[in-house]
């Protein structure tokens, strides 16, 4: 089985506070420390567990970015992912989750991916739709917040997170999977993992290999925009209560008066 996982490089968020460009509008990537996002590394986890537990299968990392983006798969690559795609474009900038869930299909398609990994969600983004937009552009199953996977035949099985516990769900393949945040443990490369990533197999692709026009991607193919920046209100300080032997009645008063009771 071909098994995927979509993968991310942002700015660190251990070291870089995020910030917004104003002219632009769009988050400042040059002058800062990129890495590939921790939530990926989990994911890749869950993936190499699962590849290497099925067998006979192979594990590719897709990304779409800058050429700085091979850093990031590099790093993938180490971990113990087999090979990496990237799909790098100077028209891919500025686009939108819509345009990013519409590169990577077009690369999963053409790659006939029987199963693809995506974390729930990127720690620069947070948007949460790339997942779920891959899934509608293939016109396939979307299984999310899993914490165990594992595939029966052509069906995956996970356990999906929920608020009171988890429950089992199932879908045909191919089909893509999210990670719930904390259920897997990253893996830390190795010293013969970052030499052996050197010799894996990297490939490039550009808007014309997967058959995509520059008018649907970036800021001219974008369906969101950010329309303004603005600094965070002041938050208003509170109603401090000393409690002199009717404090509950003022509490029940000040929740009556805002209709709270």
């Amino acid at each position: 089985m071909k098994i995927y996982v979509c993968i991310k490089q942002i700015p660190d968020p251990n070291t870089v506070v995020s910030k917004l460009d104003p002219s632009t509008r769009r988050l400042v990537r040059s002058g800062v420390s990129l890495v590939l996002d921790p939530g990926d590394e989990s994911t890749i986890s869950a993936a190499i567990k699962l590849r290497d537990t099925i067998g006979n299968s192979e594990l590719i990392a897709v990304s779409m970015g800058p050429t700085s983006a091979q850093e990031a798969m590099r790093r993938a690559l180490a971990m113990g992912v087999d090979s990496a795609i990237l799909v790098t474009d100077p028209a891919l900038a500025g686009s939108d989750a819509l345009s990013t869930a519409r590169v990577l299909a077009a690369v999963l398609k053409k790659e006939n991916a029987g199963m693809i990994f995506c974390s729930t969600e990127s720690t620069d983004g947070y948007t949460g739709m790339v997942p779920g937009g891959i899934a509608e552009f293939l016109g396939i199953p979307q299984l999310t917040f899993a914490r165990e996977i594992n595939v029966e035949g052509q069906r995956a099985v996970i356990k999906q997170v929920t608020q009171t516990g988890y429950r089992t769900v199932e879908s045909s393949l191919p089909a893509v999977i999210t990670i719930a945040s904390g259920s897997f443990e990253a893996i830390y490369p190795t010293m013969k993992g970052i030499m052996s990533a050197r010799k894996k197999p990297f490939t490039q692709l550009t808007l014309s290999d997967l058959g995509i026009e520059a008018a649907q991607v970036g800021e001219a193919g974008a369906r969101e925009q950010v329309m303004t920046i603005g600094k965070v209100e002041a938050r208003a300080a509170g109603q401090v209560m000393k409690d002199d032997g009717n404090a509950a009645s003022t509490i029940a008063d000040f929740l009556q008066r805002y209709q709270l009771l």
